[in-house]
Formats: structure tokens, sequence, C-alpha cells
């Protein structure tokens, strides 16, 4: 078996020629320009620091989604939770051309919850600043729903988004007048008036992108970094859908081929179902990244690790194997192993390999990854304060570590792996993104003040991966 069929990449982008022009128009893939019609936001947290530096101090996460076409939208906007990917909260939004929407995650007493102060089209409408905020709610993970793993309203706390967009809305239609900007009071849309489907909407053309910024206000901390964005995911037309219904999803385009890159090489395959074309351009079998934990800073580094498709490989509350590309079923908690190796910034790695997550569960099982959004955290320094979180210990301060997604406790298993013809891809569909954070204390004033300084800042960096 091959593990790629290859098509050079050359004749793939020459003059946008026959071969390549193929590949990229009838294939859904990951935009390295990060325009899409798909944007996937690895993380959000509201949770609160319970130990060390600013313990009591509050996570936001501030959410942006630009509309950098000519077209206006409608996008489904959806929460999910960072265990098993319950939903916890969606809505549809309609931006007019050229309309950015903007909100925030903030804490709730039980758990979480959003506000806006944007005055785009969202139905139902989202709590404004100043109001309690529209709490996220815990349905699709309790009673009935219950999937063995906490049923409480804490479980919002953190997980990632997703924004799809459904349709174009037609120039001139009366949906569009109603979420047009400049049709409005003093700018301001009158979002009267958006129809329930039908001919006023149209095939989404893309060109969304956005920003994901987490905040810490106590603790002068903030950082940020770019959702992930698929292109050519739907191509035959609207996919509206009402606020009732938890549709459209990642699953729901209609492109069934996936294109990634490999070694200078467009790889293509056709899949049976949309979701396996995406997971196919989501999939590595390594990411790496750096890690910073100068005691001089009192610098400490998460990796946030997503596994956006999981949900649709794994039933929640029936123990036992999960479909390729995922290990288990979720009964609490869905584990799949991860090798682990690091460096420090002078080539040196421990003189045995490295041990596993720390520390370790009972019987000491390999190292596994066990949940949806994961919070893998360096000596317990947990910047991002998760309460699943999964540690590193490493004896180095500084240096940079690989995570590998093709580890398998038994080779006649076929996890970690997608087959398509003659192509295998190895590994897992993963996004994310470690971040760093310093705390310099606070420093002397300087004139005309008076009063100290708070020294506190961080930095995100997108996770390097491999294809294999």
């Amino acid at each position: 078996m091959n593990t790629f069929n290859k098509k050079s990449l050359y004749a793939a982008i020459a003059g946008l020629g026959a071969l390549g022009a193929v590949g990229t128009a009838e294939a859904v893939h990951v935009n390295p320009d990060g325009l899409g019609q798909v944007l996937i936001y690895p993380y959000y947290t509201a949770r609160t620091r319970t130990t060390g530096l600013f313990t009591g101090s509050q996570y936001n996460s501030l959410i942006s989604v630009v509309n950098s076409t000519a077209s206006a939208k409608a996008l489904k906007v959806r929460f999910l939770e960072s265990l098993d990917s319950r939903e916890v909260l969606d809505f549809n939004l309609y931006l007019s051309a050229h309309d950015v929407w903007t909100t925030g995650v903030v804490p709730t007493s039980a758990g979480a919850g959003i506000v806006t102060a944007d005055v785009s089209c969202v139905t139902p409408a989202i709590a404004k600043p100043g109001s309690p905020p529209t709490p996220f709610l815990n349905y699709q993970y309790s009673g009935s729903n219950a999937d063995g793993a906490d049923t409480s309203l804490d479980r919002t706390r953190e997980g990632y988004v997703e924004i799809i967009e459904m349709a174009n809305i037609v120039d001139n239609t009366a949906t569009w007048s109603a979420v047009t900007h400049s049709k409005g009071s003093g700018g301001v849309p009158t979002c009267v008036g958006i129809a329930a489907g039908g001919t006023d909407y149209t095939t989404g053309n893309g060109g969304l992108f956005g920003s994901l910024t987490i905040i810490n206000v106590l603790a002068t901390a903030e950082t940020g970094t770019d959702p992930v964005a698929l292109e050519n995911w739907e191509t035959l037309g609207s996919i509206w859908s009402a606020t009732t219904s938890i549709t459209p999803n990642l699953g729901s385009g209609n492109v069934l081929t996936s294109e990634t890159f490999k070694a200078g090489a467009v790889i293509t395959s056709t899949w049976g179902a949309n979701i396996d074309a995406v997971s196919a351009s989501l999939m590595h079998d390594t990411i790496m990244n750096e890690y910073v934990l100068d005691s001089g800073t009192s610098s400490g580094t998460d990796w946030v690790v997503t596994y956006p498709t999981k949900r649709f490989y794994v039933i929640g509350g029936a123990p036992g194997n999960g479909f390729p590309p995922f290990q288990h079923n979720f009964d609490g908690k869905s584990c799949d192993t991860v090798g682990i190796a690091f460096w420090d910034r002078e080539e040196r790695t421990p003189a045995a390999p490295p041990g596993g997550f720390s520390p370790p569960p009972p019987g000491n099982p390999p190292s596994s990854l066990c949940y949806e959004a994961n919070i893998v955290t360096f000596n317990q320094t947990n910047v991002f304060a998760s309460p699943v979180s999964a540690n590193i210990s490493t004896p180095y301060q500084n240096g940079w570590a690989l995570l590998d997604l093709t580890a398998r406790t038994s080779v006649a298993l076929p996890y970690h792996q997608m087959v398509a013809g003659a192509n295998t891809y190895n590994g897992l569909p993963v996004i994310g993104f470690a971040t760093a954070t310093f705390y310099n204390g606070t420093l002397p004033p300087v004139a005309p003040s008076t009063s100290p300084t708070q020294s506190a800042y961080g930095g995100s960096y997108k996770h390097k991966a491999t294809n294999n």
C-alpha cells in the first residue's frame, strides 16, 4: 500500500493549469492564507486561576469573525465544550458585506456565557454588555444525554468554537435589506424580515477570517491566535438552517474529496462522507512546539491540542472502540495514545525515553490525551487553569517538544489511521497552539507616573506539524 498517491506540486500550481486547478477546485482543504467557508477556533476559556500567580483572576475569550467579501452572509455559530464536544450554544449570525462581528466568552456564577456589543443581526439575540450574559447550556450532556462525564455547567467554561457559512444572501432581497448596515437607521441593520430559508439564500463563497484573544485582566495578560480556515467545503447551494436546529455541522458539506500536502506533493483522496474529507485535511502524525519555563520570569507554557472532528467517530456513554482514526468511544473520557519527546535549547534530551504525562494514572497506562480540546501543560504551570490538563515533566527550563499521534498499543487495531483507496493517512485530525506567559513583577515608575507598573505578558504560537 502506498502511503500517499502523489501529484507533482509543480504540476498542481503551474499556471493554475488542469491538474492543480482540479485538485483545489474540487477538494476541501485548509487555506494557509486563513480565509474559508468554515472557521475553527481551537479553544475558549472562562476559567479562574486557582493556584500560583494571580490566583482568583478570571479568563475571558474574545472571538471575532470578518466577512471579507462583497456578499452578505448567513452563518451558524457554535460553541462546544472541551470534553466530548457537546454543544453548549448555537445561533444564526448575519453579516452584511465587509462586516465584522465580535463576542466575548465570560464566566457566570455556574459556568460561562457570552455578551456582545455588536449590532450585526443574531437570532436569537445575544446579551449586551451590562446585562447578564447569554448562558451556555448543559442540555446536550445531562439528563438523558449524559455521557459519563461531569454534567454541571462548570463544564461549559472551556471548549472551542465553529463558525460555518450556511449561505450567501442574494442582493436586494428582503433578508439582504434586513441585515445590511447601510439600510438601517444610523447604520444599524433593522434585522426585520429575515427569511426562513428559500430564494433569499444561495451558495456561500467563503472569504471568512477571524481572531481569538484570551485575556486575563487582573493578571494583565493577553494572547491571541487565528482560527483554522477550511475552504471548498460546500459547493451545491444554501445549507441555511433554523436556529432551532443544531445543523449544519462540520460534516454537513457536500465535498467528498480532501486535499493535503506532503513533501512538496499535493495529495487528494475521495471519501464516503464529507466529515472524513474534513478529517483528512486536518490529519497530522506529529505536532511540535516550544515550551518556556524560565524561573526568572515565572514563565509557564500550555499547549492546546484540539480534535475538532472527534465527536463524529466516538459515541458518548458507550464503552468500546471508536471508529478510525480515534481509539475509544467516550465514556467519561475517550483516550488516544500519544508518544512524547522533548529537548532543551542545546539539543539535550533525557538519556532514557521521556516518561509519560504525570502524575500517571493507576496501573501506569500509556500516555494519552482523553478529550476533544486538550490542555497539555509543562511542569504543572497550567497557564489556562484547566482542571483536566495533562502534564509533561521536564528537567529543562526551555526547549521544544513533540507529540507523536501515531502511537498505538497494538498494530492490529486500525486506529490513528485513515485509509482511502491506496492512500493511508497516519495520525489524528488536530489543530492548536502553544501559549507562553511571563511575569517580571512590578517595574519602577516612569515619570511623570509615581506608581510602579505590573509587568505580565504572553504570546501564542501555532503548532508545527508533519504528515505521513
